[in-house]
């Protein structure tokens, strides 16, 4: 474990970059007129999923690094879709999102969690998860402001910190199960800790944070009164009868926490970006007023078209868990006839592999980039999921959310 010290050190060189001593971890001095950029972005570098997805491309290779699905949304989803098209429903809509959206998104809530959203005060819909995130993090963090990254985490995160002003503090699951050590969370919390960001089902280890978690979670929260900021979008992708909590739904978590979730990955349609946040006042107002002047609005036919598909029944979600287990088991099976090893996986759809026993000389980005040009399968490296330096370096992420036939040409591709 990090001693504090160590740990005091690494959050004031991020505060350097921050405040503006103009030289990044990689020794670039800033420049905005030869270049450099801003300095904010001297701590990250475009997404290396999407890199993954434009090598794929270049090399046909079968696409298992970025989480889309390779089928369709539902049927009801695409004609309400085309109706709203055709009816007039392309114009602004109001900022929040359109009342039956916010109303649909309340009755869910509700219906699966028993939490209690007003859809006019507390429902905002947004550009996708990634967005809401980003604008509640704006609308609460100052510069210099803590906030704790429970690592391996989406690549999405790190960047919406530093966009805010926020100092990065990274606390690792635990492996091989990727549990969480509530006393090395608790050291990473201080007087200087204003938010946490709480994956799950988590992406990219497919733990489900377990009841005692999401408590330790919440006792600290409330004990330094921090808000958390959560990333609720595999709720419905579960396994083994495991079902999911949201921490909203802890006792003395719902005022202090803003739950973040969206329709892409539920109902395949992850290039709709349709997500939405759920927060009491004031935290609802604050995220409202980021999300009016970063994007107005989310696309307006789209929005139509989630409501209708809120209403689809429960079998819809029973088929979805007995689809999704299928997969997993195809994957886990591939992984493991390829040589890789990985941990059994909870929740939603990627599994995190060590590659150690095959004979490849080089790190897990060396390797990913290896993957597709020489097998035509693309994954990503594990260390991008990391803050600190030196993690993951063996590993690489798998995503499933493909059908069975993909799944079977990537296994002939590795297996051979």
């Amino acid at each position: 474990m990090k001693g504090r010290e160590e740990m005091k050190a690494q959050d004031t060189r991020v505060l350097d970059i921050l405040e503006g001593d103009g030289i990044s971890p990689f020794g670039m001095r800033f420049d905005p007129v030869h270049g450099g950029g801003a300095q904010r972005l001297h701590m990250i570098r475009e997404s290396f999923i999407r890199e993954m997805t434009r090598l794929a491309i270049t090399h046909n290779a079968i696409n298992l690094s970025q989480g889309f699905p390779d089928f369709d949304p539902p049927r009801e989803a695409i004609e309400a879709a085309q109706e709203a098209l055709a009816s007039g429903g392309n114009q602004y809509t109001i900022t929040w999102g359109t009342l039956p959206l916010r109303e649909a998104i309340a009755a869910k809530m509700s219906k699966w969690y028993g939490l209690a959203f007003e859809p006019n005060e507390h429902i905002t819909v947004t550009c996708g998860v990634t967005e809401a995130i980003l604008a509640t993090l704006m609308g609460t963090i100052n510069k210099g402001d803590e906030v704790i990254i429970i690592e391996p985490y989406h690549e999405g995160y790190l960047p919406a910190v530093v966009f805010s002003g926020g100092i990065p503090h990274f606390v690792p699951l635990e492996s091989p199960d990727y549990t969480l050590d509530l006393n090395r969370l608790r050291n990473a919390f201080n007087e200087r800790t204003k938010a946490i960001i709480v994956n799950t089902p988590h992406n990219p280890t497919g733990h489900v944070f377990t009841r005692e978690e999401l408590e330790g979670i919440a006792e600290l929260c409330q004990e330094f009164n921090v808000v958390a900021i959560t990333d609720e979008i595999y709720e419905h992708i579960t396994y083994d009868g495991l079902t999911h909590t949201p921490l909203a739904a802890i006792p003395g978590m719902a005022e202090r926490t803003v739950t973040i979730s969206g329709l892409g990955k539920t109902f395949a349609m992850t290039g709709w970006r349709l997500g939405y946040a759920c927060a009491l006042n004031p935290l609802s107002t604050i995220l409202r007023t980021v999300h009016d002047f970063m994007t107005i609005c989310a696309p307006a036919p789209l929005q139509a078209a989630c409501a209708a598909v809120l209403q689809l029944p429960d079998s819809y979600y029973t088929q979805l868990q007995a689809d999704y287990t299928q997969r997993r088991e195809k994957m886990m099976s591939i992984i493991d006839r390829a040589g890789f090893r990985a941990s059994p996986i909870q929740g939603s759809y990627y599994v995190m592999a060590d590659f150690s026993n095959w004979d490849f000389d080089g790190d897990d980005y060396s390797f990913a980039r290896w993957l597709p040009a020489n097998l035509g399968v693309a994954v990503v490296p594990g260390s991008c999921f990391y803050g600190t330096k030196g993690m993951g370096k063996k590993m690489v992420r798998f995503a499933f959310a493909k059908k069975l036939a993909t799944l079977e040409a990537a296994e002939a591709r590795l297996c051979r």
